[in-house]
């Protein structure tokens, strides 16, 4: 990473916080610091993506605001992850135009909306897009050719993925271990990102806007990636349904991908909408409030993408099946196109980080370094 000012008031922070390790149970941030007697900038760029937001470091300081050193972890790190989101982004140029991701989220989403109603409009069968519909199979193909679907979604999606897949290996060439990774650090950090460890701090959860101490943003969070899980597995079923058994959507209610899609989608609305609602009454403080846009944005991205699938399931009999699944297709489209420059990318260098975490407590060198 640069040495920007974000990265220089980090190091000067985390040189002070070793020195004094009062936080060291808190969470994997201060055992990381304790390793280290310099910080280099990818050493930074490493503890900003292992730190979790839990904020129990910032009540707990003495040296916190309005004392004259000032030091605030959560929102010194919060600045260094989000410059590390636009620095290992690929391609830059996209990286540089999602930075105010607020507005770009937003302008993304009503473009692909629309985009995804003129081709469903133009491309439909002849009367067919405000017709209501049966349960036969490929009714919904009648408004939306199939190819269509697939060169679209599995195209974005494809992207998407290398993209982020390019900006997993930008940040472990600047911020990875150097230790070989072992099978038991990958199980380490696989457990630690799917059970979300680090969202309760010391054990006792976040500190969200007090010095008390709570489980719900970890439990939302874990319904929010829960229900998007189950999403992609309903539309994974959907695909194998469909690709190699020959059975074509719409499919019953109580069929598998439906079952799946329907809970996803309900626990993906109760995470994300949960979280917006902590968001609205958070502690100003420990947090970097211009990011908040592209926080918020995502958030809303996410919500809508699960309402709107909830809403064409109980439309799609009816004449606004044709309008409704453009209107969710869209915002399906936009979800893919700016998961590799929004807040949702902190997944990928998260886990990165944690596997990092994992090597480190192995501390088994190559080549007897």
């Amino acid at each position: 990473m640069q040495e920007t000012e974000a990265v220089l008031n980090a190091r000067r922070e985390m040189e002070i916080c070793n020195a004094c390790r009062y936080c060291e149970g808190f969470c994997a941030v201060f055992p990381a610091v304790e390793l280290r007697r310099e910080f280099t900038a990818g050493d930074l760029s490493y503890l900003a993506n292992l730190c979790h937001g839990c904020r129990g470091c910032y009540y707990a300081c003495q040296y916190a605001p309005p004392h004259e050193w000032g030091i605030n972890v959560p929102r010194t790190l919060a600045e260094v992850r989000a410059e590390s989101y636009s620095e290992y982004a690929w391609p830059q140029p996209l990286a540089k135009a999602f930075e105010r991701n607020g507005v770009v989220v937003s302008l993304v989403v009503a473009l692909s909306i629309a985009f995804m109603l003129v081709i469903a409009m133009a491309i439909s069968a002849p009367g067919q897009f405000f017709v209501a519909k049966k349960m036969e199979a490929d009714a919904f193909y009648a408004v939306i050719p199939l190819w269509a679907m697939q060169i679209v979604g599995m195209g974005t999606f494809g992207f998407s993925l290398y993209a982020m897949g390019r900006g997993a290996v930008n940040f472990w060439k600047d911020a990875g271990a150097k230790q070989r990774i072992t099978i038991s650090a990958i199980f380490i950090a696989a457990w630690d990102a799917v059970t979300l460890k680090n969202l309760g701090g010391g054990g006792d959860g976040c500190n969200n806007n007090s010095e008390a101490f709570s489980m719900r943003r970890r439990y939302l969070h874990h319904a929010m990636a829960g229900g998007f899980m189950l999403c992609f597995a309903a539309t994974s079923v959907g695909f194998i349904y469909h690709t190699f058994l020959g059975w074509a959507a719409p499919y019953d209610f109580i069929s598998v991908p439906v079952l799946l899609g329907t809970v996803g989608g309900i626990l993906l609305t109760i995470g994300t909408v949960g979280l917006f609602a902590m968001k609205l009454v958070e502690d100003p403080m420990p947090v970097v409030r211009r990011l908040l846009g592209g926080d918020v944005a995502m958030l809303l991205l996410l919500a809508m993408s699960a309402l709107t699938g909830l809403f064409l399931l109980a439309v799609r009999t009816t004449g606004a099946m044709g309008i409704a699944m453009a209107i969710h297709l869209g915002f399906i489209l936009a979800l893919f196109l700016v998961l590799p420059y929004s807040k949702m990318v902190h997944g990928v260098y998260r886990s990165a980080a944690l596997l990092r975490r994992a090597v480190e407590r192995d501390m088994k060198p190559l080549g007897g370094e």
